[in-house]
């Protein structure tokens, strides 16, 4: 489940990054996670993704908060409550501090980055379990490439692409800390397809992802694919991955407070 957030992240070389146009305040959207269990592909948990707005003593920030969590049958079986946050740029939603807060089964991990363009560095606060049970905490200093985002960030950035000018094939990489790593994600544009979802039939633009020399997406171009509504709002409203411990999907459920 640590990587159900991480898959939806990509960039594209003919689409420039934009002002936000896209995200609102205020803005609710909630999936459904499956995951396949003795070849029944199984909800399992939800996840949600919603906006804030955080006034600080010299700014105005826009606070992207996603969580998920198992339902709660099947919390006896692996019990899941994850919790990612970002605090961005309302205009040009660059980051400025992210939270992950991972709670599953008995693995426990807070990480937490405060960003520094200036100096294209990140300050990392790692918080984890020893074998004993005891919390301990490790800091560094990260040095980070021009433009490298956080996961969540990174997630609602895409939303204001013009992925309309993304031509069928173009493929680009894109730097996302993760894990105090900066991975490199590579994103391909393979068509439009319009699909039947929880919130109606979309058009959408179908995407394929891939991780360079990185373990935690598995198969082939078609095993793990994104699916954003093509239109003003660029909704994810599918999601299908294979990881090293199996294989499952995301599904919107309900999309409320979109800003077009």
């Amino acid at each position: 489940m640590k990587q159900l957030l991480f898959i939806i992240v990509l960039n594209f070389s003919p689409v420039l990054f934009a002002q936000n146009n896209t995200i609102a305040v205020g803005e609710k959207l909630s999936f459904t996670a499956s995951y396949n269990m003795s070849g029944l592909m199984t909800e399992i948990a939800q996840v949600n993704m919603e906006t804030g707005q955080v006034k600080t003593s010299n700014a105005t920030l826009l606070h992207l908060k996603c969580t998920a969590a198992t339902y709660s049958k099947w919390d006896g079986f692996f019990k899941i409550r994850d919790l990612y946050e970002s605090y961005v740029s309302p205009t040009s939603l660059t980051p400025y501090l992210y939270k992950r807060d991972i709670n599953e089964g008995s693995y426990y991990k807070f990480m937490q980055y405060t960003f520094s363009h200036k100096t294209n560095s990140v300050k990392s606060l790692m918080r984890k379990k020893n074998g004993k049970g005891e919390i301990f905490d490790k800091t560094a200093t990260l040095k980070i490439n021009s433009g490298t985002k956080d996961i969540v960030s990174t997630i609602y950035h895409i939303r204001n692409l013009d992925i309309h000018k993304a031509k069928i094939g173009d493929v680009k990489s894109f730097k996302v800390i993760f894990d105090n790593e900066e991975m490199v994600i590579n994103v391909k544009y393979i068509s439009k397809e319009t699909i039947a979802t929880a919130i109606g039939k979309k058009e959408c633009y179908k995407l394929a992802l891939s991780l360079n020399n990185k373990d935690i997406l598995k198969g082939g171009s078609n095993d793990n694919l994104l699916y954003l509504t093509a239109d003003a709002n660029k909704v994810p409203v599918y999601a299908k991955f294979k990881i090293p411990v199996g294989n499952g999907e995301l599904k919107i459920k309900s999309a409320t407070g979109l800003k077009n």
